[in-house]
């Protein structure tokens, strides 16, 4: 599979962060794996899933661009809520059998490590 970079504009320096990397491709697990999920989902658990993957990435890349510490941990207090979102969905669409565990197990690694570095994150903005 042939990762392209992304197409970012601004260039800012919230982009070479390793964990906006990280939230960048559980957003996009996240649509690939919604777009195996029935027809009749689309405005319901897939839109959820979907709209908390890409507030993942989008409050970190707000709350990096916040001068003050206090601002930028609120941004990616949101951020990691937003991954617990996700796995709390996917749950749900594992006993529903839109999916299995063996399939959402990349989907899982992902969510673990963007969930460690969101949090190393905000503990950073607490001692600053």
């Amino acid at each position: 599979m042939t990762i392209k970079l992304p197409a970012v504009f601004l260039q800012l320096s919230h982009t070479k962060l390793d964990v906006f990397q990280a939230s960048r491709f559980l957003c996009l697990e996240c649509y690939r794996i919604t777009k195996t999920f029935p027809a009749d989902e689309i405005f319901a658990i897939v839109q959820e899933i979907r709209r908390a993957a890409l507030s993942v990435h989008l409050n970190i890349a707000e709350g990096s661009s916040r001068k003050s510490p206090a601002e930028r941990k609120r941004f990616y207090e949101i951020s990691r809520g937003s991954v617990i979102e996700i796995d709390t969905a996917m749950d749900i669409a594992v006993e529903l059998m839109y999916c299995n565990s063996e399939f959402l197990s990349p989907l899982g690694e992902r969510l673990v490590n963007t969930f460690k570095q969101l949090s190393a994150l905000i503990n950073y903005q607490v001692k600053s």
